[in-house]
């Protein structure tokens, strides 16, 4: 359970209750299940004490998954990965069914905490991942080094895409501090759990 309520649906704004109208079917769209427990958009909830920042945060979304310069699979892989590093168990649990409906097998799913050492990615998804890490971290750790090894694979718009989504990913936070947990998408299957990376300094992002 969050650590506050959720706004009910008999005090919404207008604007708010038209989001929860829509919420569930478009996260069962995301998803391509229904969630197991409750309704599958508490962080909608929880955003609706806001309804201006929850309106605005709804349009960055928007507008950053309309960007189509880099492949799904590799999306959906670097912000599960943002996800296990924020801790976010709504976000972790969602994203593993996203990943799994989009192709992913179970396989890879359980390789991304390793992925370095995995042979189930490229060498492009290691790379975009190790960028997933380094921004993720707190303070950001992009090395030259890193950014150069990103410039191989990525053009310019690419590079603007995959870093805005990072930055969508770290509004997941809201959820982890709210302490939101599992909505049950993923239910009965493999679901990646929080990994947090070592601290700086560590051979495998020094390199």
């Amino acid at each position: 359970m969050a650590r506050i309520e959720g706004v009910p649906a008999r005090n919404a704004s207008p604007i708010v209750k038209l989001a929860y109208r829509f919420g569930p079917k478009m996260m069962k769209k995301l998803a391509g299940r229904m969630p197991q427990r409750g309704n599958g958009i508490e962080p909608m909830e929880i955003w609706a004490y806001q309804p201006k920042m929850m309106v605005a945060m709804g349009r960055f979304n928007q507008a950053v998954r309309k960007g189509r310069g880099v492949d799904e699979r590799l999306k959906n892989l670097m912000e599960l990965k943002g996800a296990q590093m924020i801790g976010c168990e709504y976000c972790v649990d969602l994203g593993s069914q996203i990943c799994r409906s989009s192709g992913l097998s179970d396989e890879e799913l359980l390789a991304l905490p390793n992925y370095r050492s995995s042979h189930l990615f490229s060498d492009r998804e290691k790379v975009g991942l190790d960028y997933t890490v380094a921004v993720m971290r707190t303070p950001v750790e992009v090395s030259d080094e890193l950014f150069g090894r990103m410039r191989e694979f990525f053009t310019e718009p690419q590079l603007v895409e995959i870093t805005a989504l990072l930055t969508l990913v770290n509004l997941d936070r809201l959820n982890a501090a709210f302490a939101i947990g599992s909505a049950g998408f993923s239910d009965g299957m493999v679901c990646v759990l929080p990994d947090r990376p070592p601290a700086s300094g560590h051979p495998e992002f020094s390199r």
